[in-house]
């Protein structure tokens, strides 16, 4: 956690130099909630996906308005991103030096800081548009395995953090809309891909991403 504390002060020092390269005008800050379900898939290089993984993701959401229509915009959520895929001579499970097909499925939960800008249209009729792009940081919480070879099973929701890298980075692109409901209150819904690009393994025989896609909801107070 000391860890993950660390990196959290540095991501929020470094957007405060990057923002004293603008004018000093307050177009204001809205912090929010956010409650999303999510679509995650395993890609290994050696191997193959083999179907995607329901997931969630909630926390606080928030957005540093440093112009009328554009945003620095970030969060501090847990979020889950599961997948399958099978792939050979996994770590922990194998041992010796025939190639053994392991089929997997990743459970893993993640504490996600994402540092993106959020350009917006002008409002219209208490409603707007927004595409948003930037880097997800995503640190490890909890990772857990499901494991067979054929129809065995080798591994029933093993924690395998020890074969689980503690720091993921993704890129983000996404959209929507924010939609006013009362006063100063506002409902968000949009669509969110994440792609994954580092490995999220430890093992260096190995090479495995993950990504999902977030159907995005959340309230701006």
């Amino acid at each position: 956690m000391k860890k993950i504390s660390t990196i959290i002060i540095l991501s929020f020092l470094s957007f405060g130099v990057w923002a004293q390269n603008f004018p000093p005008i307050n177009y204001g800050f809205r912090l929010g909630l956010t409650a999303t379900p999510t679509i995650g898939w395993v890609k290994p290089e050696q191997g193959k996906t083999d179907g995607v993984g329901l997931g969630f993701s909630y926390g606080l959401i928030g957005d540093f308005n440093f112009a009328p229509n554009y945003s620095f915009s970030t969060a501090l959520t847990v979020t889950s991103i599961n997948g399958k895929s099978t792939e050979a001579n996994a770590a922990p499970y194998h041992s010796g030096t025939v190639p053994v097909a392991y089929d997997l499925k990743y459970k893993l939960q993640y504490i996600e800081v994402p540092l993106t800008i959020k350009l917006k249209t002008i409002k219209a009729e208490g409603k707007r548009w927004y595409g948003q792009f930037g880097l997800s940081n995503s640190f490890n919480i909890s990772a857990k395995q499901d494991a067979k070879n054929g129809n065995a099973t080798v591994a029933d929701n093993l924690k395998i953090s020890d074969y689980t890298k503690f720091y993921r980075a993704g890129l983000i692109i996404g959209g929507g809309g924010e939609f006013d409901i009362s006063g100063n209150a506002s409902i968000l819904a949009g669509l969110t891909y994440n792609n994954g690009f580092t490995n999220i393994t430890t093992d260096k025989s190995r090479d495995v991403r993950n990504h999902y896609l977030a159907l995005n909801f959340g309230i701006f107070f």
